[in-house]
């Protein structure tokens, strides 16, 4: 309880300062999901809207009697930095959230986030990994651990399946803020661990043929491929290189760790190393985790992947903070004016721990997640060389 009451502080302090006309917080309360639904990008962003869909259903289940509802509003941010700004304008501007889950791509981060700064709303990234987003400014806030954290563990299972690996080729795709971020993450990772990068090679996000990068890697003689792009273009990647006789183990970035890969590289997906923030295997001593994994499946009929469980905790994360400021004020959210509520918001989502289906996590102060639980997984395709699973591999 002590660790909470800085939120009803904050709260009180905020509510008094607000003139009297300000404008009242909305019930339901609003939360936007500016998430990408079109683009070469919405193979993550639909993914993440069915993840929040089971977010809000499961907490309108459990909601207490005198907690107040959410709602959530969608906003397509298809797959560039302008459209992403617009969703955030609309939802700042139009809808009058009190919180915005999104976008999609780091690199949309970096441009719509700074917006919802200035509008003192709070931003929680669920698929946000690269490298400053947290420094954005103290209302973004991310539930999306970053490579830095992740990306390691797979380069080391790699090594785990293969000791004898020694040569590494990079692939990244350089117009994408995040996999530019998460290269960077994977080349410390190979130097630190004693192997020898042996080709560096850029592509595109747009880019189809990749003969002249599979030809230098082939040429270098690499025996473990990194590859950080998105689902279409490292998908594409993957398939044309096993295509062209590489037979070493490849390693791919948070752009392959989700099931839309499988169709984009079929069987030549099967193998694939991926370093993940959530397996929706673990669910033994996880309950959230247990029920959203059932929820989703009846939905669905398909297993969660980890875009889709992020997206779930962000929307968590926050309806237990407007529960936690309601609580700690002995006053419902739509009592408050909006911009109040807003910051007593952004503060309670660094009050403690939450239990979510990624594990138990905590925002810092700082705006970056502190979380406990780290997977490796390898893509494993079955028959019909269009579905497969992440399996996954003992740490």
């Amino acid at each position: 309880m002590l660790r909470l009451m800085p939120v009803l502080a904050l709260a009180l302090i905020l509510s008094a300062a607000v003139p009297a006309k300000a404008e009242k917080a909305a019930t339901p309360i609003p939360i936007g999901l500016a998430v990408a639904q079109t683009s070469n990008a919405a193979l993550f962003g639909l993914e993440q809207v069915d993840g929040a869909n089971i977010a809000q259903a499961r907490l309108s289940a459990a909601r207490g009697a005198h907690e107040t509802a959410i709602s959530l509003i969608f906003r397509d941010t298809g797959g560039d930095e302008a459209g992403a700004v617009k969703a955030f304008g609309a939802l700042l501007d139009t809808d009058k959230v009190v919180a915005i889950v999104g976008p999609t791509l780091s690199q949309q981060a970096f441009a719509a986030d700074p917006l919802a700064d200035q509008a003192k709303t709070p931003v929680v990234a669920p698929s946000n990994t690269a490298a400053g987003i947290p420094e954005i400014g103290p209302f973004v806030s991310r539930v999306s651990a970053p490579m830095s954290q992740v990306a390691p563990h797979s380069v080391r299972q790699a090594q785990r399946i293969n000791p004898a690996i020694a040569r590494v080729a990079v692939l990244f795709a350089h117009n994408d803020a995040y996999s530019a971020s998460e290269t960077a993450t994977f080349q410390e990772a190979v130097k630190n661990l004693g192997l020898t990068t042996v080709a560096v090679e850029k592509f595109q996000t747009t880019d189809t043929d990749f003969a002249a990068q599979i030809a230098a890697v082939l040429e270098a003689r690499a025996d473990l491929a990194i590859i950080s792009g998105l689902v279409a273009d490292a998908g594409a990647l993957v398939k044309q290189l096993r295509q062209k006789g590489f037979a070493g183990l490849i390693v791919g970035g948070n752009g392959l760790n989700s099931t839309n890969i499988f169709p984009v590289c079929g069987a030549q997906c099967d193998g694939i190393l991926v370093a993940q923030a959530y397996s929706p295997d673990a669910v033994a001593a996880n309950p959230v985790n247990q029920e959203f994994v059932r929820d989703f499946q009846a939905a669905y009929h398909k297993i969660p992947g980890q875009f889709s469980a992020q997206a779930y905790a962000a929307v968590q994360v926050i309806a237990e903070a407007v529960a936690r400021v309601e609580k700690e004020s002995g006053k419902k959210a739509g009592e408050f004016e909006l911009a109040a509520l807003r910051q007593a918001v952004n503060a309670a989502l660094r009050s403690g721990p939450f239990l979510t289906p990624l594990g138990e996590i905590r925002i810092l102060p700082s705006g970056e997640i502190e979380q406990k639980d780290v997977f490796v997984s390898r893509i494993a395709m079955n028959p019909d060389g269009r579905t497969g699973s992440f399996v996954l591999a003992a740490e």
